[in-house]
């Protein structure tokens, strides 16, 4: 299975078990659980979608890109525990567009 498009797979910024290595980097990994968390809540609960929760799902998304923008240019060197929390931030904050987008176009 080619994994390769979803993620760039650096060992360095990968979780690893024994020496075995996840299928994508730490921070795909907090976004993959953070959307996969999201959407089991929402199925099991009824949540309003309004603007509130719509900027509060962009907010949740701001410091996976400030993490991510400030080590493209070099200004510092993230962590993998760091890329996992603003990845889970990001992945609920997906999530909750997500669930929006959907609840407007199927209540419009």
């Amino acid at each position: 299975m080619k994994l390769k498009y979803l993620c760039h797979r650096k060992p360095e910024r990968t979780f690893s078990v024994r020496g075995h290595y996840f299928p994508v980097c730490s921070r795909c990994t907090g976004i993959y659980m953070g959307a996969f968390a999201y959407f089991l809540y929402a199925y099991l609960t009824v949540i309003e979608y309004d603007i509130t929760l719509i900027i509060v799902a962009l907010l949740m998304m701001v410091p996976t890109f400030l993490d991510g923008f400030t080590q493209l240019l070099g200004y510092r060197e993230s962590n993998n525990l760091l890329r996992f929390s603003t990845g889970l931030a990001a992945g609920v904050g997906m999530g909750i567009l997500t669930k929006a987008l959907k609840y407007f176009i199927l209540h419009l």
